[in-house]
């Protein structure tokens, strides 16, 4: 069993800064891929960043530049780092734990960028 919480959304303006957090418990952080995604209303869920295990991380063309993921073994913890932010960037955020058989995910957190 693998809980993930994530933390962090809110109002900000364009051109501003957000760090969302995610707090896993239940297994062994470590080896889990981690991974942020966004869905808007009415868009599909699409992946934003992930991080795996050792290390390696990729993003979305769209935040490339401007988004940074990374993780926290010791507090089990996986961040985005948002910066230069657009109104095209609102949307839920979800936190994705890739742990075999099957992947987990948080309730989600409400990003959204004034214009």
């Amino acid at each position: 069993q693998v809980q993930l919480v994530e933390s962090g959304g809110g109002l900000v303006q364009a051109g501003g800064s957000l760090r969302l957090s995610c707090v896993a418990s239940g297994y062994v952080f470590s080896i889990y891929t981690l991974a942020w995604y966004r869905q808007a209303p009415g868009k599909q869920r699409e992946l934003v960043a992930v991080v795996t295990s050792g290390g390696s991380t990729n993003y979305a063309d769209s935040v490339k530049g401007r988004f940074t993921i990374s993780r926290d073994n010791a507090e089990k913890t996986v961040y985005l780092q948002m910066n230069s932010l657009k109104p095209e960037d609102t949307a839920v955020y979800y936190c994705n734990a890739q742990v075999f058989p099957r992947d987990y995910w948080g309730k989600g957190t409400l990003v959204t960028v004034s214009s």
